[in-house]
């Protein structure tokens, strides 16, 4: 396809160029014929095939020059048109390749791209800034009416539940001292439930932090970020690692990105089954970026099973954010979370 537009645009200027020699020689009728021409020589070559082959040359050569210049300016268009897709809006792109006669409509084209970014910039600001706005629903917001159903039955499980199964483990607990009495299968049954009531136990801790969640309540992200991880730490069997760096937005978009990093740590606590989870929380000029990465049990991300609800409510918040949330998960291979919301900052 590239050959194709070399070669039209190589034979226009050779064109061109041809035709402007022939005019030339033409106008020289009355002074030398045509058969004078072939009579010069230049270097021992006909003056017409001398010409002829200038123009071959020197059409290529402009040919060539333009065509380097069109193609290094689509691809900065392209460069350009992706950054402004994948929401880096402060990014500033490199300057679009000049040539004689297209610097103007270059500077043109530069001149509409940074309108372009700074209107996208603008309303990505007026979409963070309308979903930070609390929907009322009655005399109470969303948020607060989820909050008290969720701990509501927090308490619920915490009273029924729970308790049940702390009591159900120590009659387990109680039964496996005495456990060499009992028969062979009788020990494996045992040891089956013990496993399977403490997994349950598990689960319902991890449950119970996702419907209790911390709030940040005055405290910057990082700090609120920090405190949910330390308080996992003393509660889940899991190694943790993290890098938070502190994050300047406004105070909508940290109380989503602490909503988002609860259900993905809840996610992954309730399913991923992993030994090792890692969090990263990071911002420059053009997004601030959120990477979890587990080494659990993995999952098809293409299969949408139904009742997944987290990483739903999860994609939405990152969408009313503007940003993007990339799943990268196998089967038995892990899973990476890669959030990007623009950075929206004036400096």
């Amino acid at each position: 396809m590239r050959g194709v537009t070399f070669l039209k645009l190589y034979s226009r200027i050779f064109l061109i160029l041809l035709l402007t020699v022939a005019v030339t020689i033409f106008s020289l009728r009355p002074i030398l014929s045509i058969r004078d021409f072939w009579k010069i020589n230049n270097y021992h070559v006909p003056v017409l095939l001398f010409l002829a082959a200038v123009v071959f040359i020197l059409s290529f050569v402009i040919s060539l020059m333009v065509y380097l210049t069109i193609v290094k300016t689509k691809k900065r268009l392209i460069e350009t048109l992706q950054q402004l897709n994948s929401g880096n809006y402060n990014k500033p792109s490199k300057p679009l390749e000049s040539f004689s006669g297209f610097g103007e409509s270059l500077e043109e084209i530069e001149n509409e791209l940074t309108l372009l970014r700074q209107k996208m910039m603008q309303l990505s600001r007026e979409v963070q800034e309308l979903s930070s706005v609390p929907k009322l629903v009655g005399s109470e917001t969303k948020e607060e009416i989820l909050e008290q159903e969720r701990h509501r039955i927090a308490r619920e499980l915490h009273d029924s539940v729970s308790q049940q199964l702390f009591a159900a483990m120590m009659m387990l607990s109680a039964l496996d001292e005495k456990s060499q009495e009992l028969p062979d299968h009788t020990q494996k049954s045992l040891k089956l439930i013990k496993a399977i009531v403490n997994e349950s136990q598990s689960e319902m801790r991890a449950l119970l932090l996702h419907l209790r969640p911390i709030k940040l309540e005055g405290k910057t992200l990082r700090k609120g970020i920090e405190q949910l991880l330390n308080e996992l730490k003393t509660k889940i069997e899991i190694q943790l690692k993290w890098e938070i760096a502190p994050i300047d937005t406004i105070p909508g978009v940290e109380d989503h990105l602490f909503r988002i990093v609860q259900e993905l740590l809840s996610n992954t606590l309730r399913h991923a089954k992993a030994k090792t989870l890692e969090v990263y929380l990071l911002q420059n000029e053009q997004e601030i970026s959120l990477r979890i990465f587990d080494d659990g049990v993995g999952f098809d991300p293409s299969v949408t099973k139904a009742g997944s609800y987290g990483l739903m409510n999860i994609q939405e918040r990152v969408s009313s954010l503007g940003g993007t949330c990339k799943i990268i998960s196998f089967p038995n291979q892990g899973t990476i979370i890669d959030i990007r919301i623009p950075n929206t900052m004036e400096d």
